[in-house]
């Protein structure tokens, strides 16, 4: 990774905001999530609108200029259409005619767009890749549901991949459970012909709290096998911003030392899907917990469900 550039919307979003829909307080939704703020887009402010915001600044970490990008994937499970996908207008926006795709893996898109990229970039078919995690959660979430209206919040986050004289991103570990595709959906059904209620996203707690606290431990430590990394040599631990009782679970399966740093970005900005990881990535550089260059365990895990980690080497940041 090259170059790191995040956007997070002005509109700071409290707990006491969210309990004016909800029958909660700040006390629960703290208890529960870990999360005190989140932040959501203004009016009118899109995907497309968040993915440049954050490319522009990743570019300018990287050194790289629009033009020399092949290819400009966007992670996202919130672009409002099916097609045409966002990354095609991204790419136009800063002024590229790249390859140019959507990515649509819900909380762990950031992760599968890396390993894509990566893989890209290795074999050939692409000098310099764009991987964009970004959504709006705020327009696909029932502000008077008391299960996820206090969850999700909205950003962006990007990183240039390209050519490097020692490996910086690690094999991928990933995959998926589509037994439990409906523990995080959207009801109902989107209908593409017909005007009806707006799809909404409703999520089993419970259920994916067990997967992701039981079996996520898991998937990281075969991303860090595949790196060939024990986990006391690692400078730092970001994993998906889901919940924070989640994250302390994850560092613990691992037997992760005092000494690694966590990520915990959904302090203040909720869980972002798949802008989280960048998102928490930028946040623990700029706040000096790590630095570039630095080795780092990344896992993103969410709808679907689908999961994807790797070890990597944190990026300039701009």
């Amino acid at each position: 990774m090259l170059g790191l550039g995040v956007y997070r919307p002005e509109r700071v979003v409290t707990n006491e905001e969210i309990c004016q829909h909800i029958d909660s307080t700040d006390e629960w939704i703290q208890s529960r999530s870990g999360i005190k703020n989140r932040r959501f887009a203004a009016e009118g402010e899109t995907v497309i609108d968040m993915s440049v915001a954050a490319a522009r600044k990743a570019l300018d970490a990287s050194g790289i200029e629009a033009d020399q990008l092949d290819c400009v994937i966007v992670a996202t499970l919130t672009h409002t259409q099916h097609t045409p996908a966002a990354a095609p207008r991204v790419a136009d926006r800063l002024g590229s005619s790249a390859a140019a795709f959507d990515l649509s893996a819900a909380c762990a898109g950031f992760c599968h767009g890396l390993a894509l990229a990566s893989d890209m970039v290795r074999g050939g078919t692409a000098a310099y890749v764009l991987v964009v995690g970004a959504e709006r959660m705020s327009q696909i979430v029932d502000p008077t549901d008391r299960g996820t209206a206090f969850i999700f919040g909205d950003g962006a986050g990007a990183v240039v991949v390209g050519r490097a004289d020692v490996a910086g991103i690690g094999p991928v570990a990933w995959g998926s459970d589509g037994s439990q595709h409906d523990v995080i959906a959207q009801h109902p059904e989107c209908d593409l012909v017909h005007e009806g209620p707006k799809p909404v996203l409703h999520m089993e707690g419970t259920a994916v709290f067990r997967w992701a606290a039981f079996s996520m431990g898991k998937v990281a430590q075969e991303a860090l096998d595949l790196a060939g990394v024990d986990v006391e040599n690692l400078d730092a631990f970001v994993p998906h911003q889901a919940n924070l009782r989640i994250v302390d679970m994850l560092t613990k399966s691992l037997n992760v030392p005092e000494h690694v740093p966590v990520a915990r970005d959904i302090i203040d900005s909720g869980n972002t899907s798949a802008a989280s990881i960048p998102l928490a990535m930028d946040t623990m550089l700029r706040n000096g917990e790590a630095k570039p260059g630095d080795t780092a365990l990344l896992i993103g895990f969410g709808a679907g469900l689908s999961y994807a980690g790797q070890v990597v080497a944190l990026p300039a940041f701009a």
